[in-house]
């Protein structure tokens, strides 16, 4: 029933593609621990931070300032003197949802990235043209798919990894083949330079 010297941030953002660049800019803004980005079973999503308040405070109004800039919706909170169970409870482990076939959150695990590797993503509502596009994608360049991440409402989101020019050559073959097939394109990106506590979020990093 103690509080720890800890405080967390709450930034929820509107889709996955944008919460992942707003974490980015978070965990290179000041030293803050991303704790996870957790998903609301529809396309909003939570980053979870950790870290002393005015680091707090300072990164997620550059989070929040970067998500705002892909338009979309963005609602931060901070919570000082953060209870034990609310620290168990923000920094639970991922649950596998078996009806949806997801895990409800991303969790920090051990990386293999190369530092020189950009990331991209390519998040579509509905899994045809996200597939078709992944395809397409790994044909136009060298890059390595590093995996598909469901979050509900049919939103996927694919991302893949290599260098800058190859990852942004895929993204744009990838964002071209989702609008040729008619399909939905929500968001289309690429993180040049993505900060090791982002890397740690994302499956085959």
């Amino acid at each position: 029933m103690t509080s720890t010297g800890d405080a967390i941030a709450l930034l929820e953002v509107g889709h996955l593609t944008p919460a992942l660049l707003a974490a980015d800019v978070c965990a290179k803004a000041v030293e803050v621990r991303i704790v996870g980005i957790e998903s609301t079973n529809g396309a909003p999503q939570c980053i979870k931070l950790m870290g002393p308040v005015g680091d707090l405070r300072g990164a997620v109004r550059r989070g929040a300032e970067a998500a705002r800039r892909m338009k979309t919706t963005v609602d931060v909170t901070v919570l000082p003197g953060l209870r034990d169970e609310t620290k168990q409870l923000t920094s639970a482990p991922p649950q596998y949802s078996a009806l949806l076939d997801v895990n409800d959150s991303l969790a920090p695990a051990e990386t293999s990235m190369n530092h020189g590797d950009a990331i991209g993503l390519l998040e579509t509502q509905g899994l045809v043209s996200a597939l078709h596009a992944t395809d397409e994608m790994l044909k136009s360049a060298d890059v390595k798919l590093v995996g598909k991440e469901k979050i509900g409402g049919a939103y996927v989101t694919i991302v893949i990894r290599g260098d800058v020019a190859a990852v942004q050559t895929a993204v744009e073959v990838g964002r071209q083949t989702v609008e040729q097939l008619g399909g939905t394109l929500i968001f289309a990106d690429v993180i040049t330079r993505p900060h090791e506590e982002l890397a740690a979020l994302l499956p085959g990093m």
